[in-house]
């Protein structure tokens, strides 16, 4: 018999997902737990796997396509059922459905997904008037979003009490509202490219991130000499005996942990009018891919040696760039460390990863003149930035951490006493 396969919970947040890409076509012999296609969510992308052995009769969705939790994704035949039998189910519902339907308002409410219902409410939008682009006719929220930026514009006509001296307003605000629709001159030599749902999510929490905190950002210098001198003298023991390569970011883990333990308001978060203390320490590392930045979480980070720290880095980062992070690597997260210095930049301002209240920004290590004893040196130097919210994190104490970690960074054995 056949067996359907549909979207999966996938998340406490996630409603919604982009059928990102087929791993099987129709008429592909599938194994059962066998993926068949990958979903795009605006945290991690997510392998479908066919729940029985058989063949890929039928794909509901073509790639690119928004699909909700629940939503059949595919049919499976077994036993040698037929596509036409897989079928039958969905095609006699829909016109049942239509059917049933006595009023003009209830057949909008029901074909439409969860988040455009949302919206539409939230704007006083009737369903019943909108006609649905998803499959089988749904209403999504593009549907919605698109009544709505319409509307301005079907508001001009819609005045026929108007007097004349409102006839130049409305006529005035027609072409405001058009202006985007226009052709550009160059159209021909610009490209539209559509952003990914993960691209559309990033966007919108960084400008949360702005708007929700009182963001300011400290900045210092560390000199680099003690640890690049670790390293170098004991880079191919370290390798030999743990299995990975002694890397800057477990000295930074260390020396954040280190501070966060002297500050721990900055190891913490707002949750209404309350300062969560947080006493464990669950180190964000950003990690770019070609979708865009991630955070996965190295948990309880201060529990760990540099090797273990390097190991948890190099998996969860290998992972981010795979595209095989779970909703368990992303969340939670009391710290973030981010290195813009591997793609070259001298100094930056890192933006807050709420709930979290500060971030570290890492940079370029470069060779510097330095005045040293009295004498000048040059020294690798790199820029450190501290981005935090000053709702909870007072000036004094944001420079006097930013110190801490360039004092725990500038004697390396320090490390391993405040472990």
């Amino acid at each position: 018999m056949p067996v359907e396969i549909r979207v999966p919970q996938m998340g406490e947040s996630v409603v919604e997902a982009t059928i990102a890409k087929w791993l099987k076509k129709p008429g592909d012999t599938v194994a059962e737990g066998e993926p068949i296609v990958e979903l795009e969510t605006d945290k991690v992308n997510v392998e479908v796997p066919s729940e029985a052995a058989g063949v890929l009769e039928t794909v509901s969705h073509a790639e690119g396509d928004t699909v909700n939790v629940g939503d059949l994704l595919a049919v499976v035949g077994t036993n040698g059922a037929s596509s036409a039998t897989a079928a039958a189910a969905p095609v006699a519902v829909a016109p049942v459905a239509q059917a049933a339907e006595p009023a003009p308002s209830a057949p909008a409410a029901s074909p439409a997904s969860p988040i455009a219902r949302k919206v539409a409410e939230e704007n006083n939008i009737d369903l019943s008037q909108l006609k649905g682009s998803g499959p089988n006719g749904k209403i999504v929220r593009d549907d919605v979003a698109s009544h709505i930026g319409a509307k301005p514009a079907a508001a001009a006509p819609v005045a026929p009490v108007a007097t004349a001296p409102v006839t130049p307003v409305a006529a005035a605000v027609a072409p405001v509202v058009a202006i985007p629709a226009a052709p550009s001159a160059n159209a021909s030599r610009e490209e539209r490219v559509k952003m990914t749902r993960r691209r559309q999510t990033i966007a919108t929490r960084l400008v949360e991130a702005q708007h929700t905190a009182a963001m300011l950002t400290t900045f210092n210098e560390v000199d680099m000499t003690a640890i690049m001198d670790v390293r170098k003298r004991r880079k191919d023991s370290f390798k030999e005996r743990n299995g990975v390569g002694l890397g800057f970011m477990s000295f930074f883990t260390k020396a954040s942990i280190g501070a966060l333990k002297a500050f721990p308001y900055i190891n913490a978060e707002i949750q209404g009018t309350e300062i969560v203390l947080k006493h464990y320490y669950d180190i964000g590392v950003a990690v770019s891919t070609q979708e865009g930045l991630v955070v996965p979480v190295v948990r309880d980070a201060d529990r760990l040696s540099f090797a273990e720290i390097e190991k948890a880095i190099g998996s969860v980062a290998g992972k981010a760039r795979d595209g095989k992070l779970s909703l368990a690597d992303l969340q939670g997260g009391t710290f973030t460390i981010t290195n813009g210095g591997v793609f070259g930049s001298l100094m930056s301002t890192p933006i807050l990863n709420a709930p979290q209240v500060a971030i570290l920004g890492m940079h370029k290590i470069q060779e510097r003149p330095m005045v040293v004893g009295g004498e000048i040196v040059i020294r690798p130097m790199m820029y450190l930035a501290l981005s935090y919210d000053h709702r909870i994190v007072d000036g004094s104490e944001a420079v006097r951490f930013l110190v801490k970690v360039k004092e725990l960074l500038e004697d390396p054995e320090s490390l391993l006493l405040e472990g």
